[in-house]
């Protein structure tokens, strides 16, 4: 690793304890939860000697990350630290009492990948308001945003459509590291959590992942790469239909199609789109697992070539208007449940409001849409400038 690399919020800890030497610690964890050498933080926090590590906790997909999409996680046992493992992704998605009963103070330590659906973040609004009705601590170890921390992207949440793919009113793309969206959390939602962000050292807003020097561990079992990442605030919405987002594959969201799709036709469509910062190639695919697993499918991958400019969201949106447009008697939205939604639509849940399918259902223009976001960037910037962390 270069000497001029970015130090984690657990590095920082492990280097400086403080007051948290000595206490009963939970650890909210999964396998992004390391050090720069790649050891995992519970190994690190005990080997220590400085806390008292007692319990763990795992997000969606759990602590090892080896768990599919919208598969609950059982309770278990950490077979190398033999300490509990307590999941946040089934029954309780709001850690209970009996959960944190013993505890000082309860540390998040969770890479993010900088999208308004990943629910990684919401398990920490969830921790924070466990910890506000038990008045216990909340630590979170700051890690970088794997996207770029400044720039902001697509609409804003409606609040009529919260779920656990989007809790607050946040942009698709929020441009905030977990720790700064904690401070936003806590203040917007008045939440009375005695939270303690550890910053990261030597982090600016523009570094990208790589700029960064630290080591790239998959958060979940569909995000292999930064790649991913950068697709991942348009390619999600794949889900939200009956097109393949190329789960099965081993490029998740950046391939996109279905059985009946052609895909020169679809690549001709979004090229008169002219969407910058990218390059649609015509693909066929077979997915292992999941949507048409088995089944070759017609479509195209997703060619990022300037991240900076890819508008990710509209992008996507636009793919799906065309593969529809293209089989309109094939093309289906998914049906609930979804993330815990039994009721709204999932792909409304995704675009935080139910205009963008309506709209596409009329055949009119989300790019007109996508002009109004503009407005709705304007006042999240000015909410999250206060909250900001680094420069």
């Amino acid at each position: 690793m270069p000497s001029s690399r970015v130090r984690s919020g657990l590095e920082q800890l492990l280097a400086k304890p403080g007051d948290l030497a000595g206490r009963r610690l939970g650890l909210i964890a999964n396998p992004t939860c390391v050090t720069a050498d790649l050891v995992h933080g519970a190994l690190a926090l005990k080997d220590a000697k400085a806390f008292r590590l007692t319990t763990l906790f795992g997000p969606e997909h759990g602590i090892w990350a080896d768990a599919q999409d919208l598969v609950e996680v059982e309770h278990s046992r950490d077979p190398r630290t033999g300490l509990p493992v307590f999941s946040l992704y089934g029954p309780n998605r709001v850690p209970t009492p009996e959960m944190l009963r013993g505890l000082d103070a309860l540390v998040f330590d969770v890479q993010d990948v900088g999208s308004r659906y990943y629910t990684f973040i919401y398990t920490m609004l969830h921790a924070m308001e466990a910890c506000a009705r038990d008045r216990l601590r909340l630590v979170v170890l700051d890690r970088p945003n794997p996207i770029g921390a400044a720039m902001v992207d697509g609409n804003l949440l409606d609040p009529e459509f919260r779920s656990f793919v989007g809790l607050h009113p946040l942009p698709v793309r929020h441009g905030m590291t977990v720790g700064e969206l904690a401070r936003l959390f806590r203040e917007e939602l008045r939440l009375a959590v005695d939270l303690q962000v550890v910053p990261m050292k030597g982090y600016q807003r523009e570094m990208s992942f790589e700029d960064t020097g630290l080591p790239w561990v998959m958060p979940s079992p569909n995000m292999p790469t930064v790649d991913t990442a950068y697709v991942y605030p348009g390619g999600c919405l794949i889900e939200g239909t009956n097109l393949s987002e190329g789960r099965g594959t081993t490029r998740p969201f950046e391939l996109a199609g279905a059985p009946w799709l052609d895909p020169w036709r679809l690549v001709k469509d979004l090229a008169a789109e002219e969407i910058p910062g990218a390059v649609f190639r015509p693909a066929y695919f077979t997915p292992t697992f999941h949507k048409h697993a088995g089944q070759v499918c017609g479509g195209v991958q997703v060619h990022v070539t300037d991240r900076r400019r890819f508008p990710a969201f509209l992008a996507y949106l636009l793919l799906i208007v065309h593969a529809r447009r293209q089989e309109p008697g094939r093309f289906a939205w998914r049906q609930p449940p979804y993330e815990y939604e039994l009721v709204k639509w999932p792909i409304d849940i995704l675009c935080g409001t139910d205009t963008i399918r309506r709209t596409i259902q009329a055949g009119g223009s989300v790019k007109r849409l996508a002009s109004g976001w503009r407005k709705q960037l304007g006042v999240f910037r000015r909410r999250r400038s206060k909250h900001l962390l680094y420069g």
